[in-house]
C-alpha cells in the first residue's frame, strides 16, 4: 500500500514514522507546499518521495490530509475531485465544517473524517517523533457517510498506531474538543501573554519559573498557523466554553479577594476530582 501524506509537520511526519516502521506501508509519498518542510521531511526519511498534490493523490492508495484546518477545508473537495478508488482521511480537530463542506460530494463515501487526539506544542517536520499516537484515542465522525471499505482501511491505519477508535457526530466532537483541547490552548496563550506583559518591567520574573509554570504555558508554544483557524472554525463552541471558564475565574477572584477560605477549599477539592475523570 502507498500512503500519501499531505502536510509533513508534527502530525503527518509522526504518522509517517510509525506507519513505515510498523509495516502498514512500504512507501510514503509526501506533499507540502512549504519547500523547506518538504526537503527536510525527505532528508529525515519521513517521506520516500516528494510530489505535487495531483501526482501524490494519483499514486496513492490512501491519502492522509494533515494540514491546518483552513487548508484542509479548502483541499478536501479538490482531492475528492481527483480520486478514483482511493480513500481519504484527515487529522483535523474541527469536524463539523469539513463534513458539511463535502456532504453532497459524489465521492463522499471515500472520505473518513477522523481526529487523532494526540500532539505536542511543536510544529514542522523537525517535531515529528515515533510513538506519538500510542494509547491515545482517535475520533471517527459521521462514519455512517463513509463506505465500509474506507472505514476498514482507516481503522487499520489507526490500529497500527495503537489508537482506540471512538465514534460520534461531528457536532458533538467539536463541542468536546472545545472543552478538552481548545480551551487549554487559549488558557495557555492568555497566561503567557499576562506573564510577558509583566516581564517588561520585571526582568527576573522567569528566573522564578518552576516546572509547574512551564507545564502550564507549554501549549503557548503552539503555532498560530494551526490554532487561529481552529479558533475561527469552532468559535461558537469555544466562546461558550470561555464564558463558563471566565465565570470560574471570576469566582476564584471574588473568593480570594474576600478571603473566603472555606469556599476556596471547596472549589479546589471539587477540582481535584478531575483526577478520577482523567484516570477513567
Amino acid at each position: 500500500m502507498k500512503v500519501c501524506i499531505i502536510g509533513l509537520g508534527l502530525m503527518g511526519g509522526s504518522m509517517a514514522i510509525d506507519l513505515k516502521k510498523r509495516g502498514f506501508t512500504k512507501h510514503i509519498i509526501g506533499v507540502d507546499n512549504n519547500k523547506l518542510h518538504a526537503h527536510t521531511a525527505e532528508k529525515l526519511g519521513l517521506a520516500d518521495e516528494i510530489c505535487d498534490l495531483e501526482e501524490g493523490v494519483k499514486k496513492a492508495d490512501l491519502i492522509v490530509l494533515a494540514t491546518p484546518a483552513n487548508v484542509s477545508l479548502h483541499l478536501l473537495p479538490k482531492i475528492l475531485d481527483m480520486v478514483e478508488e482511493q480513500v481519504i482521511t484527515d487529522v483535523g480537530s474541527i469536524k463539523k465544517n469539513i463534513c458539511e463542506r463535502v456532504k453532497s460530494h459524489s465521492k463522499r463515501s471515500q472520505y473518513v473524517a477522523a481526529h487523532p487526539m494526540a500532539g505536542t506544542e511543536h510544529s514542522g517536520p523537525w517535531a515529528a517523533i515515533p510513538n506519538l499516537f500510542d494509547a491515545k484515542a482517535v475520533i471517527f465522525t459521521e462514519a455512517e457517510n463513509s463506505s465500509k471499505e474506507a472505514i476498514e482501511m482507516v481503522s487499520q491505519l489507526y490500529e497500527t498506531l495503537n489508537m482506540p477508535i471512538v465514534y460520534m457526530s461531528a457536532s458533538n466532537h467539536d463541542i468536546h474538543a472545545a472543552y478538552v483541547s481548545h480551551i487549554s490552548h487559549i488558557s495557555s496563550f492568555a497566561l503567557a501573554l499576562t506573564v510577558l506583559e509583566k516581564e517588561k518591567n520585571e526582568k527576573n520574573i522567569f528566573n522564578l519559573a518552576s516546572g509547574g509554570f512551564d507545564s502550564t504555558v507549554r501549549l503557548a508554544k503552539s503555532s498560530a498557523e494551526m490554532w487561529t483557524p481552529i479558533f475561527e472554525q469552532n468559535s461558537e463552541n469555544i466562546t461558550a466554553v470561555l464564558d463558563n471558564y471566565i465565570q470560574q475565574l471570576q469566582l476564584f477572584k471574588e473568593n480570594i479577594l474576600q478571603r473566603k477560605t472555606e469556599d476556596l477549599n471547596q472549589m479546589i477539592n471539587k477540582a481535584n476530582s478531575i483526577k478520577r475523570v482523567l484516570k477513567a
